[in-house]
């Protein structure tokens, strides 16, 4: 150091306050359609999320997947717009749109430029209301549909989560069935069908319109009403959902053979709190994070970086409208099949003799300091918004969810993991049976069925 340097003492790092979603701002059409919006400076491509209650039960038994069939063909074609037409349109004002359904109901997304969003709308507005179902891009999505449904059974994620859905779930329940419906649903739908499902189910009393940006000199509601003011339908009579009930044979173990599969697929589940579970959803988001969601994780700590196994595995609670639903999720060689299964189930179960404060406080730190990040977005902030209104939430509740990470303790997090992990595990392994299914009965973990993948 010569005489002309000076010693600069380092500035001190506090810890960050708390953090608050973006504020919302709320208002009400006359016909039932909820506006709320968020404010994001600089956000200057719009994000646009039209929610609307639509419960997959609500489909025939005969026709299911008929919710999804209608939302990817809401675009293709309106009373006034081909679908080339309406596709033109949309590229021409740069506007993004699409949808898709969930066990919940329906949400239409729009990305667009701050300067065209009455165009935007107005195409929304069309989509929603004016879809005439054109009968030759019916049938192209059907088409779709059938070969997806080949696919998802040729890959072993996809077909370990399809077997567990009609594993766990009672038979009666349209949770044990695939969202987007099966080939012998989805085959005979016609326009007919679409037109009758979308008329019903599709209206404007319950749903929500979320529109996210830079809003700054943009009257959002006016605006709104302008393009869905008008829009009209009788009101769906709420019904309160009920919680999918859990198949009475659910906790077994179901191994779907693929012959000379290098890899062997895991997908372990059993029942997990919604997200107005008493004590706070807080607790569960930290869990998933401390036992399996991340490298540093309970579970990746032994079968990745201890054994080499697998290049990931994931645990996570996942909320449905009501209960939910605690799952394990990867692969490993498949040399390591048997080992694997007997140490993650191990490691689950051990959790719930309890964690300690200094992986408490990784999960809370990561959940609570990564959120500005997770929400800087317009789209993510439309999203949440979007997806919470179906549950009857509000992203209020998200703020409240942060906020409750501060009582989160060693405690807590035993407590409510005892609460539903109580080892009564539904089991998928889809892989080579012949070398491994022997070894994965000697586990004493339940009864083992064999059956082709």
């Amino acid at each position: 150091m010569t005489q002309h340097e000076s010693v600069v003492e380092r500035p001190l790092v506090s810890a960050p306050g708390p953090w608050s979603f973006p504020e919302a701002r709320r208002a009400g059409l006359p016909n039932g359609l909820g506006v709320v919006s968020y404010d994001i400076p600089g956000q200057y491509v719009i994000s646009v999320r039209l929610a609307v209650p639509m419960p997959l039960d609500l489909e025939p038994r005969e026709l299911e997947g008929v919710a999804t069939i209608m939302a990817r063909t809401l675009d293709e074609g309106t009373a006034r717009h081909t679908a080339e037409e309406f596709a033109e349109l949309l590229e021409r004002k740069g506007i993004a749109l699409g949808a898709g359904v969930s066990e919940s109901g329906l949400i239409v997304d729009v990305d667009v430029p701050k300067r065209h969003l009455s165009e935007a709308l107005d195409l929304l507005s069309q989509a929603v209301r004016e879809a005439i179902f054109p009968a030759n891009e019916v049938s192209r999505h059907v088409k779709i549909r059938l070969a997806e449904i080949d696919h998802e059974r040729s890959l072993p994620g996809q077909r370990a989560a399809l077997e567990f859905i009609s594993t766990y779930f009672d038979p009666a329940e349209r949770a044990s069935r695939p969202s987007a419906g099966t080939k012998a649903t989805i085959s005979g739908i016609t326009p007919q069908d679409l037109a009758s499902f979308h008329k019903v189910n599709v209206v404007p009393s319950g749903a929500t319109v979320v529109v996210a940006g830079d809003l700054s000199d943009l009257d959002v509601v006016s605006e709104v009403e302008r393009a869905l003011g008008s829009w009209s339908g009788e009101a769906l009579e709420p019904v309160e959902p009920l919680e999918a009930v859990r198949a009475v044979d659910a906790a077994r173990i179901v191994f779907l053979d693929r012959p000379d599969s290098v890899q062997t697929e895991f997908y372990i589940g059993c029942p997990g709190p919604d997200r107005r579970v008493d004590g706070g959803w807080a607790a569960y988001q930290v869990l998933g994070f401390v036992v399996g969601g991340s490298p540093n994780a309970r579970v990746d700590a032994v079968l990745r970086e201890d054994k080499g196994f697998t290049y990931g595995i994931r645990s996570g609670f996942r909320p449905r409208r009501r209960g939910g639903v605690f799952l394990t999720s990867g692969s490993v060689r498949a040399d390591s099949t048997v080992e694997a299964l007997g140490l993650l189930l191990e490691i689950l179960d051990k959790a719930r003799e309890g964690f300690t404060e200094t992986e408490t406080r990784a999960g809370v730190d990561f959940i609570g300091k990564t959120a500005p990040g997770r929400y800087a977005t317009a789209d993510t902030v439309a999203d949440e918004a979007a997806g919470l209104s179906l549950e009857g939430l509000t992203t209020e509740f998200t703020t409240e969810s942060l906020r409750a990470l501060e009582d989160v303790d060693a405690e807590v997090l035993a407590k409510a993991y005892g609460r539903y992990v109580t080892g009564e595990w539904t089991v998928i392994i889809v892989g080579d049976a012949s070398p491994y299914a022997e070894g994965v009965r000697s586990l004493g973990r339940g009864e083992v069925v064999v059956l082709p993948a």
